[in-house]
């Protein structure tokens, strides 16, 4: 399989404030409501909030990159260049996340569902 960019998560402050206006732009409510994760689904990708998302180093929205791999991915992206921000860590679900930093400074996410 190869990567396909399927989710945006977007760091914010106030998560009932960031959920009312998601809702308003997706004109949808969201799929996925808890204090630490709101997502919405539109078009096939999903939208993530994270409301700690600015504590982990999100300084901006930060796409995911599904891969069936995720160690062999982001072994090749450190070997690329990249720096890990956020080593292979399970979510819940079985689903693996990690994140780097590429060598001009933008954050790259990798998702793996365990169903990979």
């Amino acid at each position: 399989m190869t990567a396909g960019l399927k989710t945006i998560i977007y760091p914010v402050k106030d998560l009932d404030r960031a959920k009312a206006l998601f809702a308003a732009l997706l004109e949808a409510e969201p799929y996925a409501d808890t204090p630490y994760y709101v997502g919405f689904k539109d078009a096939g990708q999903d939208v993530g909030l994270d409301p700690n998302g600015h504590a982990k180093g999100m300084t901006g929205p930060v796409p995911y990159w599904h891969v069936s791999d995720i160690r062999g991915r982001l072994a090749a992206l450190q070997e690329a260049g990249a720096e890990v921000l956020q080593d292979v860590h399970d979510v819940g679900g079985g689903r693996l996340i990690a994140s780097v930093k590429d060598t001009d400074g933008n954050l790259v996410g990798l998702l793996q569902d365990s169903a990979a």
